[in-house]
């Protein structure tokens, strides 16, 4: 018999921890769209190529707008989907460079292969744009197996690609990977399977890399669906709950990101937006003038919330602590 999920809200309390509030928004993490080359097992915001979901020129406006205004807002991470499949990405990295912003890229590496993505690898080393990119396996199999037949080869050939214009080297743009588990587990510890992926990928392909970022799977969307299919998801759920972390707490990235959807929508994270969970405090993004308003607001959490505290807790910037 599986143990009954207490609620993350629940539990923080037990811990002394709640309220769960807003530090400072040091990251603008905007999801551009949910068109996608691939249709990964895992996605949790389930893209895909006949995805139309985008963010428009009026929002990609609003986007660098608060971003202006928001002078304490060091970053902005775009996110889909493939983000570099939305016409207006190119707008918001130009602008958001020229306010001297940090630029990060979550791009799938296939991507630069697609039709009018000739020149993306170029583009992205010339504004001197982070790339995080997932390679869920140092191997052929692991990794075809989540994203899709030949994934890998491509991937590969993405990565040389990035490092032939700087990207992993001393003074090039920073290229991280991103891993995270094929099943119903947590992530091994980090800096271990960093080590393996460097020695691996190496030896085998010549490839260099800044750092390995280590995500556990959510159990929403596609990856539940496939939980359930298996009669695996009260068990993840429990191992879960059963690793709960209270360390990892204080640095939950719904502190310090505000996550932007592509109709401008605003959510506390990632995750919350993919479930339509929106704030607590309602708004949109074309109503919003300076992030630092958001500073001390209340964050909306639920059950998935364990799996960004569970071990060694997680994040869009991998493990929360060592």
């Amino acid at each position: 018999m599986t143990t009954p999920v207490p609620a993350f809200d629940a539990r923080l309390r037990s811990e002394g921890l709640a309220p769960l509030r807003r530090g400072p928004v040091t990251t603008l993490q905007v999801n551009v769209g949910l068109r996608c080359d691939l249709a990964c097992h895992h996605c949790h915001v389930e893209a895909g190529p006949k995805r139309r979901e985008a963010l428009d020129a009026e929002g990609a406006g609003h986007v660098l707008r608060v971003l202006a205004e928001s002078p304490d807002t060091t970053t902005l991470d775009l996110t889909g989907g493939a983000p570099e499949l939305n016409p207006e990405f190119r707008r918001l990295v130009i602008g958001a460079r020229r306010l001297g912003r940090r630029v990060i890229d979550r791009c799938n590496l296939t991507v630069l292969f697609q039709p009018g993505q000739e020149d993306t690898a170029e583009f992205l080393a010339e504004q001197g744009v982070d790339v995080i990119a997932s390679l869920p396996c140092y191997t052929a199999d692991n990794v075809d197996a989540q994203r899709g037949k030949d994934v890998f080869r491509r991937s590969i050939e993405g990565l040389q690609r990035l490092n032939a214009l700087g990207y992993g080297g001393p003074s090039g743009p920073r290229l991280h990977l991103v891993y995270n588990p094929q099943g119903a587990s947590l992530p091994p510890p980090q800096a271990e399977l960093e080590a393996d992926y460097r020695t691996r990928l190496a030896a085998d392909f010549g490839i260099r890399f800044d750092g390995l970022l280590t995500i556990t799977n959510m159990p929403i969307k596609r990856f539940a669906r496939q939980l359930h299919r298996e009669g695996e998801y009260e068990a993840y759920l429990s191992l879960l709950v059963s690793h709960f972390n209270p360390a990892a707490v204080p640095d939950l990235m719904c502190r310090e990101t505000l996550s932007v959807a592509w109709d401008g929508s605003l959510y506390d994270c990632d995750f919350n937006q993919a479930l339509g969970l929106p704030r607590p405090v309602a708004g949109s993004l074309a109503d919003l003038k300076s992030l630092s308003d958001l500073e001390g607001q209340p964050i909306r959490v639920g059950e998935h919330c364990f799996g960004c505290t569970a071990g060694a807790g997680s994040s869009c910037g991998g493990a929360l602590l060592a």
